[in-house]
């Protein structure tokens, strides 16, 4: 953008001075050459009342003196074929336009090497006679050419001052458009307190006061969503502490602890959810995938052992960084994993394996030995199920991939089950 804004400039620069310039040095050259013709013909003029009242020595006098401070080439020719004067110690020969001034008509025109200027004189007895004046070229361009130069200078002190001033609106276009984009950049990463420079020039403000309102808009709409979803929690509380009363109230303590477990365990995932809402947007988008991955197995082990289901984990020790939220990945490892007990029957085993990219990021794979499903876009669209479920938990897996610059992949090997890739980004 600012390239062009300086092309445009230059060109429509370029385009006046051209304009301007071009005229005024013709007229400066027309000048040099009027003034130079000016001043011949009143030097010729000037003698032109001497040839009928002076004597023939006074008379070649006046012409040598002329001729000498002329700087036009000024000679007389007298009636009786006699010349007077010319540049060198031989007067110039009589031309066609001096036999038309001898004969009583004054003219001037161009011929090689300058100018001729002719004015027909009379002596004292009426003979016709002829005052030519000769200009060559260097007189009538006479500091022409420096006029020329100062204008070129000129013109192009004017293409640099507009390329400059150019320059510096381009600059200022530029940090207002080069601002905007990262305004937008910012608020796609979920910064919505970015805002942009309502103040940029022209419409660039109207667009930037545009994106502030409507960042403003969708911070509003989501914090109202947070709210609504945190809302959640007063409607849950009343009807999970009646069953923990009814658990409570079970003759078998063995029964009422598990089914309270059960309570407290539903009781956390729904305040899990409700932190989780009113985090979004605020949490950094950096999490040690492994411990993640690790604790929420660890917390699907014990469903696991009930279920008679061999579970085999392959997590690195050391941190593996992605470029998604810890409660993100969570949902994601949790969606996997609750995909298993749901759609496989009991005793089927599975594995959960995380592999660290050579280019940053991980690879995580969550494989099962049960029915598997079909793989394809269907599999993943959300609120699409083949096992008559919700659809919502591959969605909720694609989505944080995507997230995280990764993307999410359904396997069928050749043994049977499924293998659900997923690849998360590095962070940064």
């Amino acid at each position: 953008m600012r390239r062009r804004v300086l092309v445009l400039v230059g060109a429509i620069t370029t385009l006046v001075l051209v304009a301007f310039l071009v005229p005024l040095a013709l007229l400066v050259r027309t000048v040099a050459t009027d003034r130079a013709v000016a001043a011949a013909t009143a030097e010729a003029q000037s003698l032109t009342p001497l040839v009928a009242t002076a004597d023939a020595a006074s008379l070649r006098l006046s012409i040598e003196q002329v001729d000498a401070t002329s700087r036009a080439d000024i000679a007389l020719y007298l009636p009786d074929g006699t010349a007077i004067g010319g540049a060198g110690t031989t007067p110039p020969p009589r031309t066609p336009l001096v036999e038309l001034g001898t004969r009583g008509q004054s003219a001037s025109t161009v011929v090689p090497g300058g100018r001729e200027i002719v004015f027909a004189v009379r002596d004292a007895t009426g003979a016709g006679g002829a005052v030519r004046a000769f200009v060559p070229d260097a007189e009538l361009t006479r500091g022409v050419d420096r006029s020329w130069l100062l204008l070129a200078g000129l013109g192009l002190l004017l293409l640099l001052v507009g390329l400059l001033l150019g320059d510096r609106l381009a600059r200022t276009l530029v940090r207002a458009t080069i601002d905007l984009a990262h305004v937008s950049d910012r608020l796609a990463r979920g910064e919505l307190d970015a805002r942009a420079d309502p103040g940029a020039p022209g419409e660039l403000g109207v667009v930037a006061g545009a994106l502030n309102g409507l960042a403003t808009r969708i911070d509003g709409l989501l914090r109202e969503e947070r709210e609504n979803v945190a809302d959640l929690a007063h409607r849950v509380r009343t009807p999970l502490t009646a069953l923990r009363l009814e658990a409570e109230s079970l003759p078998d303590p063995h029964d009422a602890a598990r089914i309270g477990a059960g309570v407290d365990d539903v009781q956390r995932a729904v305040t899990g959810a409700i932190d989780q809402a009113r985090r979004r947007g605020t949490e950094a988008r950096v999490t040690d995938a492994a411990a993640a991955v690790r604790d929420r197995v660890a917390f699907w082990a014990v469903l696991a052992e009930d279920t008679d289901r061999a579970v085999t984990v392959d997590a690195p020790d050391e941190p593996v960084p992605v470029a998604l939220g810890r409660g993100d990945l969570e949902a994601c490892v949790d969606a996997l994993l609750g995909n298993v007990f749901a759609h496989t029957p009991d005793g089927t085993a599975f594995a959960v394996r995380l592999t660290p990219r050579p280019g940053g990021g991980a690879e995580l794979v969550v494989s099962d030995a049960g029915p598997g499903i079909p793989a394809g876009a269907a599999a993943t669209a959300r609120g699409v199920s083949g096992a008559g479920s919700t659809g919502l938990g591959l969605d909720i897996v694609r989505r944080g991939a995507e997230q995280a610059g990764g993307a999410l992949r359904l396997e069928s090997p050749p043994a049977g089950g499924l293998r659900v890739v997923v690849e998360l980004g590095a962070p940064g």
